[in-house]
């Protein structure tokens, strides 16, 4: 049985500082070589205070978080994303994440339905197969994420034991 999950359940929240190497190599990592995620005079000269992180290494960080609460066999089926503020070098992603929606086993048909479609509505607990997960990411200048996450859950045998 996997373990119970609620429709409004928070997960913990989750800080990755912003560092210049995580921008540069989160930009070069796929392949964004827009210069204003690497050199710092043209982001000025575009505008920009600073370098500022590509909406793939945030894309990358919110699936991160997903999988670092759920586990590591859990699998991200959607995510999501819109920006909103920047991320600069020497700010902190705080990323939170709430239970939106739960799909469970349905054994006539073999595929999942939908336990409760509610945000927020908190309901009994059930055994889920796949969980939706709104999730929000801030800096200290604004919110910089809000999207929603699809993720089928792990199986029972694939927890993790804290080995």
């Amino acid at each position: 049985m996997t373990p119970p999950y609620r429709v409004g359940d928070e997960l913990p929240p989750l800080e990755v500082p912003v560092t210049r190497t995580l921008i540069v190599a989160g930009a070069i990592a796929s392949r964004d070589y827009q210069d204003v995620h690497h050199d710092a005079a043209s982001a000025r000269e575009k505008g920009s205070p600073d370098i500022f992180m590509n909406i793939l290494t945030t894309n990358g960080l919110v699936g991160r978080y997903i999988t670092d609460h759920f586990g590591p066999t859990a699998v991200l089926r959607k995510v999501a994303i819109r920006l909103g503020a920047p991320n600069y070098p020497g700010d902190v992603l705080r990323l939170t994440g709430r239970i939106t929606e739960l799909r469970t086993a349905d054994a006539s048909s073999g595929g999942a339905s939908s336990a409760d479609t509610s945000s927020d509505e908190v309901v009994d607990a059930v055994e889920a197969i796949e969980a939706v997960v709104q999730v929000t990411g801030g800096n200290g200048i604004g919110r910089h994420v809000t999207g929603t996450v699809a993720v089928t859950l792990p199986e029972p045998s694939a927890k993790r034991t804290g080995a």
